[in-house]
Order: C-alpha cells, then structure tokens, then sequence
C-alpha cells in the first residue's frame, strides 16, 4: 500500500466512539497527522482521561482535553438565557449551542498546532455538519473543514472491520437504542422507537428528570436572583455557574420538571421526533422571563420578544458567529442592564411555576396598580385619553358609516324569538 502524500496536522473533534476513533486512521491514510481535542461541556457519561488514552491508543500524535464548561455558559449558554431563546418555541437549543463551542474550540486548538484542517464526526444527514462547518469557515475561512464519516460510507459494520484492522479499540458495552447528546444545558435523545411520533418515550429515556407521577409529593420552593439578566444566587446564596445550573437541573428534575416532546423543522429539510430533558435550562429560562415582565418597557418586550425569535433560529441553523447575530446579542446585552431581582419558583410534580417576583429596578408601581387605598392613577385623565386614542376608528366610521353592517342583526333575525 502506497504511503499518502504528507498533508499536515489535522485537528479532530474526538468523542472516543466509534466514528471518531476510526476517523483517526483513516485521516492517517489520507496523509494527516491527527490531533484530537476532547472538550468538556457537562456531558455525564463521559471518562474523558480514558478518552484521551484511547486516541493515543488509536494513533494521535497529540491528544487535548480541554474543560470548557465554563466557556460554554459565559459564551453561549448566559447569552441564548437573556434572549430566552427557543427553537419553534419549545426546544431551548442544549444540543446547538454546543456545536458553536466545538466550532471555536477547533479552530483555536487548529491555529495553535498550525494545522491545515479540522475535522468532525457529523453524518450528512445530520445538521450539526452545517452548524460546526459554518462556524469554522466563520472564525478561520483559510483551515479547511473534513467529515470524515460523511465521506467515507462506511456502514456500522464496515467501520468495526475497519478498526478492528488498524487495532482501533471501539466501545464494547452494549450500544444504547437512542442517540443520545448531553451537556450543562440538557440532554437530547432520539433515534429508535422515538423515531414514531405516536409512541410513547419510554421510561428508560429519561435520566435526568423524574417520572411526575412518582416525584415527591412535597412542593419545593427556589429562590433564583438574577443579575443583568444572569442567575446569580439560589436561596440568597451566591454561587458559580456550573454549580448553579447543576443545582436547578437537579431540583426541578427531580420534581419531574423539564421533559419536552416535540417535532421539529430540522435545518436540512425535514421533520424529526426529538424528546428533551432541559430541568435548569426550562427553569431559568422561565424564571428569566417573568423577572423581565417587571423591569422592562411594554415597546423593549414587545421587540425583544421578536428577536428571540430570530436569535433561536440563527443559533440552531449554524449562524451564531453572523453580524446578524451580533447585532442582537448587542441589542439583547443592553435590555438586560434593568433585569436584576429575585424570582420565586415552585416545583411540584412536573410543574414549574412563578409565584414570586420583587427586583428594585421594577417598573411596576403598586401605587398605580391598586384599586384600594393609596391609589395615585388620575381616573380623570383617562376622559381624554379614550377620546384621543380613539380618534381615528371613531372618524373613519363616521365617514363609512354605510359599511358598518352590525353582525347582531342578522343573529336576532335568525334565531327569531329563540334569541330573547
């Protein structure tokens, strides 16, 4: 077998499974040498100096494993929080927000080693290739983007054979039925029996939320304070972020908070059936909002309201490093200097609810709020008010008088005597 021209370093998003433990000489053979950069970003299964040994095992010249939980919260976790961005309205984007993070990862670690490409583990069905590949033509347009398993149409047991060969070592345990992504942020699961919108998430799906009907049958109270739209505190007690979103995953998912089953628009033209566990990520993000109903302007909500929107789209599609996209996160930033104050959640058998808020930068005045004493609203200028806003319905009806058909009528003669 004829040797591969030389190609340089090659940096490759390494899971320690078997697509990306093949993909290591199998880059070898197209002339690369491979460095693999493992990250760490909250997944729970994962034994990442094992990792590390099993890509030397499997023919790295340099393997890195890198903690980047914190980066993760600061860079994209805190941000999509603020803009309490949902995908379709349901899906807080766990899964997404992550591919970003690897993104970025791979080029730093890429232009550190001088290498002429990075390398992921993405299929070409999914859309995490156009996510990670986006977001590293982004940051670095001159390192070239491989797929390894895109490329290679190895079946599952075409890439065994192929490791086997080239004295991989491969996951022995028994392969779960899902496909599975978990991170600080939630858990993802799909594939398998999920993959049939009408039947029911087995229990076994689920691993961080409890089943509601056999959680707890005591209600539990959490105090969240927020600073410039940030959880800060629990309970009054300050903390970092990893322990924080630890703490709210565990609370509310022990209650039976935070499962989501939906189907979803997917990036690459078609509809999938994805089951969630998202216990802080629901929790925060609900508790964030309400917060924000007290300390921001009726015409900032309504527009923020809007860009969350778009925010959630441009992080699922893979357009987190656009100058659309930093247009709104500067947008987002500033609405977030008022969001500071405390929010009390309930959790209870699968409910999470805000039955608490209080903030010194609250916009809500009891004083014009109250029907009892002590209120200051001037009822004597709503006279006025009324005529003003009024106006223009009230003038154009009087010029179209004729069009102003009352629907009533027609009713009443319907129904006869059978209307009184």
């Amino acid at each position: 077998m004829m040797t591969a021209e030389k190609k340089g370093k090659v940096v490759l998003a390494y899971s320690g499974g078997l697509d990306t433990s093949v993909a290591i000489p199998w880059l070898h053979d197209q002339g690369y040498d491979v460095v693999t950069l493992t990250m760490n970003v909250g997944q729970q299964a994962d034994n990442l100096e094992e990792i590390k040994s099993k890509a030397y095992a499997a023919g790295a010249v340099k393997a890195y494993v890198v903690d980047l939980r914190e980066a993760f919260i600061d860079t994209f976790v805190w941000p999509s929080l603020k803009a309490n961005a949902v995908y379709q309205g349901v899906y807080p984007l766990n899964s997404a927000l992550s591919r970003p993070m690897i993104a970025q990862a791979l080029i730093w670690c890429a232009e550190k080693e001088g290498a002429v490409a990075v390398a992921h583990g993405c299929t070409g069905k999914g859309q995490d290739q156009v996510r990670i590949e986006v977001c590293c033509n982004a940051l670095n347009p001159d390192i070239e983007v491989l797929a390894p398993v895109r490329d290679w149409g190895f079946t599952r047991e075409e890439e065994m054979d192929y490791a086997e060969a080239h004295n991989v070592p491969v996951p022995t345990t028994r392969q779960s039925p899902y496909s599975l992504d978990d991170n600080l942020w939630g858990r993802s699961i799909e594939c398998g029996i999920l993959e049939d919108p009408w039947n029911e998430p087995p229990k076994d799906a689920y691993a961080l939320t409890a089943d509601p009907k056999e959680a707890p049958d005591e209600e539990v109270t959490v105090e969240i304070t927020f600073e410039a739209g940030v959880p800060v505190a629990i309970n009054g007690q300050k903390m970092g972020s990893i322990e924080l979103i630890d703490i709210m995953n565990k609370t509310a998912g022990k209650a039976g908070y935070g499962r989501i089953d939906m189907v979803e628009d997917r990036l690459v033209g078609f509809k999938s059936r994805e089951v969630y566990e998202c216990p802080g990520a629901l929790a925060l993000m609900e508790a964030h909002k309400k917060l924000e109903t007290i300390t921001l302007s009726k015409d900032t909500l309504k527009t923020k309201k809007e860009l969350e929107v778009r925010f959630a789209e441009m992080a699922y599609e893979g357009y987190w490093f656009s100058p659309l996209m930093e247009a709104v996160q500067a947008f987002m930033d500033s609405t977030q200097k008022a969001v500071n104050g405390t929010v009390r959640m309930k959790f209870y058998k699968g409910n999470g609810i805000v039955n608490g808020m209080k903030s010194e930068s609250s916009v809500y005045n009891k004083a014009l709020a109250t029907y009892s004493a002590g209120d200051i609203f001037d009822q004597s200028a709503s006279v006025g008010f009324i005529k003003i806003w009024g106006m223009p319905i009230k003038t154009w009806r009087q010029t179209h008088s004729e069009k102003n058909v009352n629907p009533i009528d027609a009713f009443i003669s319907a129904k006869g005597k059978d209307a009184f």
